[in-house]
């Protein structure tokens, strides 16, 4: 697979779980390939701009036959990284970290949930989706010892830069945080920032002006 050297953009990162998305349940359904004109109506996305999507990544498809719906879904989850198995600890354990450590598609996209992490002292101790949650306190040493990848910060607004920082140079790869606060990139560490209610709005916003 050989990646254009032009950077790619952000918005066509965006639109590859949403391929993969469609992939994934083309394939569950037995479909051998998919040409870009049956994909695009799927995506609601053009043909051609599924063509220049895929050309950043070496092309995959075949003129005249489409793509291969097994080769294509296995190439995305390269490029996703869903292959590497990528340990995961959560930082906060009120109701959304609750929701998520049970939320079986972590599992499902190869996500490992190895830790969960609070400074509440009656929650310390309990389990959520079979493990036990421990002391924020020791999440830096954790994490660096279980070479841990990626943080789900699922804090109040007012403790997530400090916890952030905090973690920053324990050998985290990034946070996504979920925490109501637009936290920027910090020691290379990589941020998706997660705002709940944005789609909703969204949703709103359509009504309100039909």
């Amino acid at each position: 697979m050989d990646i254009n050297e032009k950077k790619v953009p952000e918005v066509v990162v965006r639109r590859l779980p949403r391929y993969y998305r469609y992939l994934d349940e083309l394939d569950r359904e037995g479909k051998m390939r998919i040409s870009s004109t049956a994909l695009s109506k799927k995506m609601g996305v053009t043909a051609s701009q599924i063509r220049q999507d895929f050309n950043y990544f070496g092309g995959f498809g075949q003129q005249g036959y489409g793509y291969n719906v097994k080769h294509l879904l296995t190439e995305l989850k390269k490029l996703l990284g869903i292959t590497k198995g990528y340990k995961v600890v959560i930082i906060g354990a009120g109701n959304l970290g609750h929701a998520i450590a049970n939320y079986g598609g972590l599992k499902k996209r190869g996500f490992k949930l190895c830790g969960i992490f609070d400074s509440d002292k009656e929650k310390i101790g309990q389990k959520v989706g079979g493990i036990e949650i421990s002391d924020i306190s020791g999440a830096r040493e954790f994490i660096a010892e279980n070479n841990v990848d990626i943080a789900i910060l699922t804090l109040p607004k007012n403790e997530t830069e400090k916890v952030a920082e905090m973690l920053a140079d324990s050998g985290i790869k990034g946070f996504w945080n979920f925490s109501y606060t637009e936290l920027k990139s910090i020691d290379s560490v990589f941020v998706e920032n997660v705002h709940l209610t944005d789609s909703l709005m969204t949703l709103s916003f359509k009504i309100n002006q039909r």
